[in-house]
């Protein structure tokens, strides 16, 4: 019987080998319509945009120019990495003959990117981080890139991107790339997730996991503790909770995408709250909290601003920002249950005092 198998599954790894990206993207919509050919195509041109950057993080210790900072600051008051500059740049200059897409809007741009010669024909609009954690990079350390896809809604004739200021249901694809000890992507178009991993001798992103789900409580929680008295007593009262209790792991690596990575293999909740001086904190919603939002929720996992459903947040700004709890289902729900609690104390000191 063992002789009969063994065909059988020798076939399906070679299936699975020969499985690209564009083509899984195919295969997942079951079409070859013009908007399943457009979505395979864009990521076709995702993926070689991570091929460049992934080449480039490679040998960046022997790259002049490619470590350290450039001496400005973008549009969020952060000190800009020459490898922000050069990725976003790639970017750029990947989509810029694909005819696929009118804008690019990017975390390190204060307005979106034009591309009047795509316009006409090309609908759809790419938002991307290009090296989310990038103080990693000069000490050789994971980082990663995270993408969102959006059609484009009416003409923007003014070209202020209002029809972005929507919630994260609009994204009809979402996913990011991993620079690690191997160069991962990982996409959802609404069919599950699935990871690819990099064949540098194919110059392929070959398919490695297919329907990738988080478990509904995971082990870790992924926080940056050296904030802890700069947080509300809500989130102070969980850390304080998971400290007591045995069964948890503290895992922190400065890069979101490698932590949300670990969360959506291992299961666990990745944590980003607001402090005290800025509630809103620090990640952007429609650059980094939403499109991993999208993966999660495809994933079976759930993401919240602490009070709602982030995919039902919906942006103020292009650059607006939003607490992030992310991950397994159990733990987002323990988490926010620290967080109703404290508002229900607060109600009620409030109602004593009047």
């Amino acid at each position: 019987m063992a002789d009969v198998d063994q065909p059988v599954a020798q076939e399906y790894a070679l299936d699975r080998d020969c499985t690209t990206l564009s083509r899984h993207v195919l295969q997942q919509l079951q079409s070859f319509s013009t908007e399943a050919q457009d979505l395979s195509a864009l990521m076709s041109r995702i993926a070689l945009a991570a091929k460049l950057i992934s080449r480039r993080l490679s040998r960046a210790g022997l790259v002049e120019g490619a470590l350290g900072f450039t001496g400005n600051v973008n549009v969020q008051g952060e000190s800009v990495k020459k490898m922000d500059i050069y990725a976003n740049d790639v970017f750029i200059s990947v989509f810029k003959q694909s005819g696929l897409v009118c804008r690019l809007a990017s975390e390190e741009m204060e307005k979106p990117y034009y591309i009047p010669e795509n316009c006409p024909i090309g609908r759809y609009t790419l938002l991307y981080d290009p090296i989310d954690g990038s103080s990693n990079v000069d000490i050789n350390l994971n980082v990663g890139a995270i993408f969102s896809i959006r059609k484009q809604e009416g003409d923007d004739i003014d070209g202020d991107a209002r029809d972005l200021l929507q919630n994260g249901h609009k994204q009809i694809a979402a996913g990011y790339v991993l620079y690690g000890p191997s160069t991962m992507l990982v996409y959802s178009i609404g069919t599950g997730v699935h990871s690819f991993t990099l064949d540098p001798s194919l110059g392929e992103f070959i398919l490695s996991n297919e329907n990738i789900k988080v478990p509904d409580h995971g082990p870790v929680y992924s926080v940056n503790e050296g904030n802890f008295w700069q947080w509300d007593e809500s989130i102070r009262n969980y850390i304080r909770y998971v400290h007591r209790h045995e069964g948890y792991t503290a895992r922190y690596s400065g890069a979101l995408v490698g932590d949300f990575h670990r969360i959506l293999s291992q299961g666990g909740v990745f944590l980003y709250p607001g402090t005290l001086k800025k509630p809103e904190g620090k990640l952007r919603l429609l650059y980094e909290s939403a499109p991993l939002a999208f993966l999660i929720e495809q994933a079976g996992g759930r993401a919240s601003t602490g009070t709602q459903n982030l995919l039902d947040a919906v942006p103020e700004a292009l650059h607006a920002r939003t607490p992030l709890f992310i991950g397994s289902k159990e733990d987002v729900a323990l988490v926010e249950s620290f967080i109703q609690e404290r508002a229900r104390e607060s109600e009620k000191t409030v109602m004593a005092r009047s």
